[in-house]
Protein backbone atom coordinates (compact mmCIF):
# COMPACT_ATOMS: atom_id res chain seq x y z
CA UNK A 1 0.00 0.00 0.00
CA UNK A 2 2.71 2.57 0.90
CA UNK A 3 4.70 1.81 -1.91
CA UNK A 4 1.59 1.89 -4.17
CA UNK A 5 1.03 5.06 -3.18
CA UNK A 6 4.51 6.56 -2.54
CA UNK A 7 6.40 4.97 -5.38
CA UNK A 8 6.80 8.01 -7.93
CA UNK A 9 7.14 10.21 -4.76
CA UNK A 10 10.43 8.09 -4.03
CA UNK A 11 11.69 7.97 -6.98
CA UNK A 12 11.60 11.30 -7.64
CA UNK A 13 13.43 12.05 -4.17
CA UNK A 14 16.50 9.74 -5.31
CA UNK A 15 16.28 11.15 -8.87
CA UNK A 16 16.16 14.65 -7.40
CA UNK A 17 19.39 14.06 -4.82
CA UNK A 18 21.31 12.55 -7.34
CA UNK A 19 20.80 16.01 -9.40
CA UNK A 20 21.54 17.80 -6.47
CA UNK A 21 24.49 15.95 -5.99
CA UNK A 22 25.86 16.08 -9.81
CA UNK A 23 25.14 19.58 -9.96
CA UNK A 24 26.49 21.25 -6.98
CA UNK A 25 28.32 18.17 -4.75
CA UNK A 26 27.52 17.56 -0.87
CA UNK A 27 26.58 21.29 0.00
CA UNK A 28 23.69 21.31 -3.14
CA UNK A 29 22.66 17.35 -1.83
CA UNK A 30 22.11 18.75 1.85
CA UNK A 31 20.13 21.84 0.61
CA UNK A 32 18.31 19.88 -1.77
CA UNK A 33 17.55 17.26 1.13
CA UNK A 34 16.68 20.09 3.86
CA UNK A 35 14.11 21.98 1.59
CA UNK A 36 12.55 18.52 0.79
CA UNK A 37 11.95 17.79 4.01
CA UNK A 38 10.93 21.38 5.40
CA UNK A 39 8.63 21.50 1.61
CA UNK A 40 6.98 18.05 2.82
CA UNK A 41 6.10 18.79 6.16
CA UNK A 42 4.96 21.77 5.46
CA UNK A 43 3.05 19.94 2.69
CA UNK A 44 1.62 17.85 5.30
CA UNK A 45 -0.63 19.74 6.58
CA UNK A 46 -2.08 20.80 3.08
CA UNK A 47 -2.67 17.02 2.37
CA UNK A 48 -4.53 16.79 5.73
CA UNK A 49 -6.94 19.69 3.79
CA UNK A 50 -6.93 18.59 0.57
CA UNK A 51 -7.79 15.05 1.70
CA UNK A 52 -10.57 16.04 3.88
CA UNK A 53 -12.15 17.73 1.19
CA UNK A 54 -11.44 15.21 -1.38
CA UNK A 55 -13.29 12.39 0.15
CA UNK A 56 -16.33 14.30 -0.18
CA UNK A 57 -16.36 14.59 -4.02
CA UNK A 58 -17.09 11.53 -6.69
CA UNK A 59 -14.37 9.67 -7.97
CA UNK A 60 -14.28 12.00 -11.49
CA UNK A 61 -13.67 15.46 -9.57
CA UNK A 62 -11.15 13.39 -7.32
CA UNK A 63 -9.29 11.96 -10.70
CA UNK A 64 -9.62 15.98 -11.72
CA UNK A 65 -7.87 16.91 -8.90
CA UNK A 66 -5.44 14.44 -8.65
CA UNK A 67 -4.00 15.25 -12.39
CA UNK A 68 -4.87 18.41 -13.86
CA UNK A 69 -5.08 20.03 -10.23
CA UNK A 70 -1.48 18.35 -9.18
CA UNK A 71 0.09 19.58 -12.32
CA UNK A 72 -0.96 22.95 -11.74
CA UNK A 73 0.38 22.87 -8.03
CA UNK A 74 3.45 20.94 -9.05
CA UNK A 75 4.83 22.59 -12.08
CA UNK A 76 2.58 25.90 -11.80
CA UNK A 77 3.69 26.94 -8.46
CA UNK A 78 6.29 25.40 -7.51
CA UNK A 79 8.58 25.22 -10.36
CA UNK A 80 7.68 28.03 -12.28
CA UNK A 81 6.60 31.02 -9.90
CA UNK A 82 10.17 30.75 -8.29
CA UNK A 83 11.59 31.76 -11.74
CA UNK A 84 8.84 34.57 -11.78
CA UNK A 85 9.40 36.20 -8.61
CA UNK A 86 13.16 36.78 -9.43
CA UNK A 87 12.16 37.59 -13.25
CA UNK A 88 10.07 40.75 -11.53
CA UNK A 89 12.05 41.49 -8.95
CA UNK A 90 15.57 41.36 -11.13
CA UNK A 91 13.60 43.18 -14.18
CA UNK A 92 14.25 40.29 -16.30
CA UNK A 93 11.89 38.17 -18.85
CA UNK A 94 11.51 34.21 -17.43
CA UNK A 95 13.24 32.99 -20.00
CA UNK A 96 16.92 35.30 -19.18
CA UNK A 97 16.32 34.77 -15.64
CA UNK A 98 16.57 30.60 -16.08
CA UNK A 99 19.13 31.64 -18.89
CA UNK A 100 20.73 33.56 -16.01
CA UNK A 101 20.17 31.03 -12.77
CA UNK A 102 21.92 28.47 -15.05
CA UNK A 103 25.11 30.02 -17.14
CA UNK A 104 26.08 32.83 -14.91
CA UNK A 105 25.47 31.87 -11.67
CA UNK A 106 27.25 35.04 -9.73
CA UNK A 107 25.24 37.70 -11.46
CA UNK A 108 22.36 36.03 -10.96
CA UNK A 109 23.44 35.67 -7.21
CA UNK A 110 23.92 39.25 -7.36
CA UNK A 111 20.29 40.55 -8.76
CA UNK A 112 18.66 37.93 -6.25
CA UNK A 113 21.15 39.42 -3.48
CA UNK A 114 20.01 42.81 -4.76
CA UNK A 115 16.05 41.63 -4.85
CA UNK A 116 16.41 39.91 -1.65
CA UNK A 117 14.64 43.03 0.67
CA UNK A 118 11.90 43.03 -1.77
CA UNK A 119 11.42 39.52 -1.92
CA UNK A 120 12.36 39.00 1.82
CA UNK A 121 9.67 41.73 2.90
CA UNK A 122 6.67 39.95 0.80
CA UNK A 123 7.32 36.68 1.96
CA UNK A 124 7.84 37.42 5.17
CA UNK A 125 4.34 39.19 5.32
CA UNK A 126 2.39 36.47 3.42
CA UNK A 127 3.93 33.94 5.95
CA UNK A 128 3.81 35.90 8.98
CA UNK A 129 -0.53 36.12 8.39
CA UNK A 130 -0.47 32.22 7.27
CA UNK A 131 0.94 31.96 11.37
CA UNK A 132 -0.86 34.94 13.15
CA UNK A 133 -4.74 33.89 11.91
CA UNK A 134 -3.68 30.45 12.93
CA UNK A 135 -2.57 30.83 16.25
CA UNK A 136 -5.15 33.41 16.94
CA UNK A 137 -8.36 31.26 16.39
CA UNK A 138 -9.70 29.60 18.68
CA UNK A 139 -9.03 25.37 18.20
CA UNK A 140 -10.20 22.72 20.18
CA UNK A 141 -6.93 20.83 19.87
CA UNK A 142 -4.20 22.66 21.36
CA UNK A 143 -0.57 22.24 21.12
CA UNK A 144 1.21 24.48 23.26
CA UNK A 145 -1.62 25.26 25.74
CA UNK A 146 -0.33 27.60 27.77
CA UNK A 147 0.66 30.11 24.95
CA UNK A 148 -2.47 29.00 22.48
CA UNK A 149 -5.24 29.73 24.76
CA UNK A 150 -4.26 33.35 25.75
CA UNK A 151 -3.83 33.89 22.06
CA UNK A 152 -7.29 32.56 21.07
CA UNK A 153 -8.74 34.69 23.62
CA UNK A 154 -6.83 38.29 21.89
CA UNK A 155 -7.25 36.51 18.50
CA UNK A 156 -11.32 37.71 19.41
CA UNK A 157 -10.42 41.52 18.42
CA UNK A 158 -10.70 42.30 15.14
CA UNK A 159 -8.43 42.78 13.12
CA UNK A 160 -5.51 41.65 15.27
CA UNK A 161 -3.41 39.76 12.66
CA UNK A 162 -3.22 42.48 10.20
CA UNK A 163 -2.30 45.08 13.00
CA UNK A 164 0.26 42.99 14.03
CA UNK A 165 1.44 41.96 11.02
CA UNK A 166 1.85 45.76 10.01
CA UNK A 167 3.68 47.03 13.02
CA UNK A 168 6.52 43.94 12.21
CA UNK A 169 6.50 45.60 8.95
CA UNK A 170 6.97 49.11 10.39
CA UNK A 171 10.21 48.22 12.18
CA UNK A 172 11.44 45.85 9.66
CA UNK A 173 11.50 48.65 7.71
CA UNK A 174 12.65 51.39 10.16
CA UNK A 175 15.63 48.57 10.90
CA UNK A 176 16.39 48.24 7.27
CA UNK A 177 16.59 51.92 6.85
CA UNK A 178 18.71 52.77 9.59
CA UNK A 179 21.51 50.16 8.53
CA UNK A 180 21.85 51.44 5.21
CA UNK A 181 21.78 54.56 6.62
CA UNK A 182 24.78 53.63 8.50
CA UNK A 183 26.80 51.83 5.76
CA UNK A 184 25.81 55.06 2.92
CA UNK A 185 23.38 53.66 1.24
CA UNK A 186 20.43 54.91 -0.25
CA UNK A 187 18.24 53.92 3.07
CA UNK A 188 14.92 55.88 1.75
CA UNK A 189 14.81 54.16 -1.31
CA UNK A 190 15.08 50.25 0.20
CA UNK A 191 12.82 51.57 2.73
CA UNK A 192 10.22 52.35 0.74
CA UNK A 193 10.96 49.07 -1.48
CA UNK A 194 10.72 46.66 1.69
CA UNK A 195 7.32 48.53 2.56
CA UNK A 196 5.77 48.34 -0.58
CA UNK A 197 6.53 44.75 -1.05
CA UNK A 198 5.09 43.65 2.56
CA UNK A 199 1.79 45.74 1.94
CA UNK A 200 1.92 43.53 -1.57
CA UNK A 201 3.03 40.68 0.30
CA UNK A 202 -0.24 41.38 2.77
CA UNK A 203 -2.71 42.12 0.22
CA UNK A 204 -1.91 38.80 -1.27
CA UNK A 205 -2.52 36.93 1.59
CA UNK A 206 -6.04 39.12 2.09
CA UNK A 207 -6.96 38.14 -1.23
CA UNK A 208 -6.23 34.57 -1.22
CA UNK A 209 -8.02 34.06 2.13
CA UNK A 210 -11.07 36.34 0.86
CA UNK A 211 -11.33 33.79 -2.43
CA UNK A 212 -11.04 30.87 -0.13
CA UNK A 213 -13.58 31.62 2.10
CA UNK A 214 -15.90 32.50 -0.99
CA UNK A 215 -15.52 29.30 -2.21
CA UNK A 216 -15.79 27.72 0.92
CA UNK A 217 -19.25 29.61 1.83
CA UNK A 218 -20.59 28.80 -1.87
CA UNK A 219 -18.96 25.05 -1.46
CA UNK A 220 -21.52 25.23 2.16
CA UNK A 221 -24.84 26.73 0.82
CA UNK A 222 -24.16 23.80 -2.48
CA UNK A 223 -23.54 20.92 0.33
CA UNK A 224 -27.02 22.32 2.24
CA UNK A 225 -29.50 22.29 -0.93
CA UNK A 226 -27.69 18.83 -1.55
CA UNK A 227 -28.92 17.40 1.93
CA UNK A 228 -32.75 19.12 1.24
CA UNK A 229 -32.44 17.39 -1.85
CA UNK A 230 -31.70 14.44 0.06
CA UNK A 231 -33.94 14.16 2.43
CA UNK A 232 -37.25 15.24 -0.31
CA UNK A 233 -35.68 11.92 -2.38
CA UNK A 234 -35.94 9.92 0.71
CA UNK A 235 -39.67 10.99 1.57
CA UNK A 236 -40.63 10.36 -1.83
CA UNK A 237 -39.18 7.27 -1.73
CA UNK A 238 -37.18 7.66 -4.65
CA UNK A 239 -33.37 6.10 -4.69
CA UNK A 240 -30.82 8.21 -3.62
CA UNK A 241 -28.97 9.83 -6.70
CA UNK A 242 -25.24 10.09 -6.63
CA UNK A 243 -25.65 14.79 -6.17
CA UNK A 244 -22.46 13.63 -4.37
CA UNK A 245 -20.97 16.75 -5.24
CA UNK A 246 -21.06 16.06 -8.85
CA UNK A 247 -22.28 19.25 -9.76
CA UNK A 248 -21.70 23.42 -9.19
CA UNK A 249 -20.25 22.00 -5.35
CA UNK A 250 -18.00 19.90 -7.08
CA UNK A 251 -16.95 22.43 -9.61
CA UNK A 252 -16.31 25.07 -6.27
CA UNK A 253 -14.86 22.53 -4.40
CA UNK A 254 -12.25 21.92 -7.19
CA UNK A 255 -11.98 25.82 -7.22
CA UNK A 256 -11.56 25.98 -3.65
CA UNK A 257 -8.93 23.12 -3.68
CA UNK A 258 -6.81 25.24 -6.24
CA UNK A 259 -6.68 28.47 -4.42
CA UNK A 260 -5.91 26.64 -0.78
CA UNK A 261 -3.00 24.45 -2.80
CA UNK A 262 -1.81 27.79 -4.56
CA UNK A 263 -1.17 29.24 -0.86
CA UNK A 264 -0.11 26.32 0.65
CA UNK A 265 2.56 26.02 -2.20
CA UNK A 266 3.10 29.73 -1.86
CA UNK A 267 4.65 29.30 1.36
CA UNK A 268 6.61 26.56 0.10
CA UNK A 269 8.11 28.82 -2.67
CA UNK A 270 8.92 31.72 -0.36
CA UNK A 271 9.91 29.92 2.37
CA UNK A 272 12.56 28.00 -0.44
CA UNK A 273 13.91 31.89 -0.94
CA UNK A 274 15.05 31.58 3.26
CA UNK A 275 17.03 28.14 2.47
CA UNK A 276 18.63 29.07 -0.96
CA UNK A 277 18.61 31.53 -3.80
CA UNK A 278 19.83 28.58 -6.36
CA UNK A 279 16.88 28.26 -8.62
CA UNK A 280 17.97 24.70 -9.99
CA UNK A 281 18.16 23.31 -6.20
CA UNK A 282 14.76 25.25 -5.54
CA UNK A 283 13.11 23.55 -8.10
CA UNK A 284 14.56 19.96 -7.24
CA UNK A 285 13.42 20.43 -3.39
CA UNK A 286 10.03 21.98 -4.81
CA UNK A 287 9.20 19.37 -6.90
CA UNK A 288 10.39 16.25 -4.74
CA UNK A 289 7.81 18.13 -2.19
CA UNK A 290 4.91 18.68 -4.60
CA UNK A 291 4.84 15.21 -5.41
CA UNK A 292 4.80 13.79 -1.64
CA UNK A 293 1.72 16.13 -1.34
CA UNK A 294 0.03 14.11 -4.09
CA UNK A 295 0.71 11.00 -2.37
CA UNK A 296 -0.01 11.94 1.05
CA UNK A 297 -3.41 12.97 -0.07
CA UNK A 298 -4.01 9.73 -2.11
CA UNK A 299 -2.87 7.96 0.74
CA UNK A 300 -5.19 9.54 3.61
CA UNK A 301 -7.67 9.46 1.45
CA UNK A 302 -7.75 6.12 0.93
CA UNK A 303 -6.83 4.94 4.69
CA UNK A 304 -9.59 7.13 5.84
CA UNK A 305 -7.35 8.56 8.59
CA UNK A 306 -6.92 12.11 8.76
CA UNK A 307 -6.65 12.66 12.47
CA UNK A 308 -3.78 10.74 14.00
CA UNK A 309 -1.12 13.62 14.30
CA UNK A 310 -3.00 15.85 15.57
CA UNK A 311 -0.09 18.18 16.57
CA UNK A 312 1.61 17.98 13.16
CA UNK A 313 -0.36 20.84 11.74
CA UNK A 314 0.34 22.77 14.79
CA UNK A 315 4.05 22.54 14.19
CA UNK A 316 3.71 23.07 10.37
CA UNK A 317 2.02 26.60 11.20
CA UNK A 318 4.73 27.38 14.18
CA UNK A 319 7.59 26.52 11.23
CA UNK A 320 6.01 28.77 9.06
CA UNK A 321 5.97 31.86 11.62
CA UNK A 322 10.04 31.39 12.51
CA UNK A 323 10.34 31.35 8.49
CA UNK A 324 8.10 34.55 8.18
CA UNK A 325 10.70 36.11 11.22
CA UNK A 326 13.98 34.52 9.73
CA UNK A 327 13.17 36.13 6.03
CA UNK A 328 12.15 39.53 7.87
CA UNK A 329 15.76 39.61 9.68
CA UNK A 330 17.46 38.27 7.11
CA UNK A 331 17.03 42.09 5.04
CA UNK A 332 19.48 43.16 7.58
CA UNK A 333 21.64 39.96 8.58
CA UNK A 334 22.52 36.86 6.82
CA UNK A 335 21.11 33.97 8.56
CA UNK A 336 22.44 30.37 7.71
CA UNK A 337 20.50 28.38 5.68
CA UNK A 338 20.91 25.36 7.32
CA UNK A 339 19.77 27.28 10.95
CA UNK A 340 16.79 27.98 8.99
CA UNK A 341 15.84 24.49 7.49
CA UNK A 342 16.58 22.68 11.46
CA UNK A 343 14.48 24.99 12.53
CA UNK A 344 11.78 23.59 10.68
CA UNK A 345 12.35 20.45 10.75
CA UNK A 346 12.72 20.23 14.63
CA UNK A 347 9.56 22.35 15.22
CA UNK A 348 7.81 19.55 12.86
CA UNK A 349 9.56 16.65 14.79
CA UNK A 350 8.53 17.79 18.55
CA UNK A 351 4.91 18.43 17.07
CA UNK A 352 4.90 14.95 15.68
CA UNK A 353 6.26 13.20 18.73
CA UNK A 354 3.53 14.63 20.87
CA UNK A 355 1.23 13.60 18.55
CA UNK A 356 2.62 10.02 19.45
CA UNK A 357 2.59 10.40 22.59
CA UNK A 358 -1.25 11.93 22.90
CA UNK A 359 -2.09 9.13 21.22
CA UNK A 360 -0.32 6.76 23.77
CA UNK A 361 -1.98 8.31 26.76
CA UNK A 362 -5.52 8.13 24.91
CA UNK A 363 -4.73 4.63 23.90
CA UNK A 364 -3.73 3.83 27.69
CA UNK A 365 -6.82 5.40 29.34
CA UNK A 366 -9.20 3.24 27.02
CA UNK A 367 -7.42 0.61 27.62
CA UNK A 368 -8.17 1.03 31.75
CA UNK A 369 -11.55 2.28 31.56
CA UNK A 370 -12.33 -1.20 29.58
CA UNK A 371 -10.10 -3.09 32.47
CA UNK A 372 -12.67 -1.50 35.42
CA UNK A 373 -16.04 -2.15 32.75
CA UNK A 374 -14.78 -5.57 33.06
CA UNK A 375 -14.07 -5.62 36.84
CA UNK A 376 -17.51 -3.97 37.60
CA UNK A 377 -19.06 -6.07 35.26
CA UNK A 378 -17.74 -9.41 36.83
CA UNK A 379 -18.50 -8.09 40.45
Amino acid sequence: MVLKTFGWSFAVTALGLVAAFLFGGWTAFGIVAILSILEISLSFDNAVVNAGILKKMNAFWQKIFLTIGILIAVFGMRLVFPVVIVAISAQLGPIEAVDLALSDKDRYQELVTDAHPAIAAFGGMFLLMIFLDFIFEDREIKWLAWLERPLAKLGKVDMLSVCIALIVLLISAMTFATHAHQHGGTHVDKAETVLLAGIAGLITYMIVGGLSGYFEDKLEEEEEHEHEEEEKAAREGKPKSAIALAGKAAFFMFLYLEVLDASFSFDGVIGAFAITNDIVLMALGLGIGAMYVRSLTVYLVRQGTLDDYVYLEHGAHYAIGALAMILLVTIQYEINEIITGLIGVVLIGASFWSSVRRNKRIAEAEAQAGEKTEVSSGV
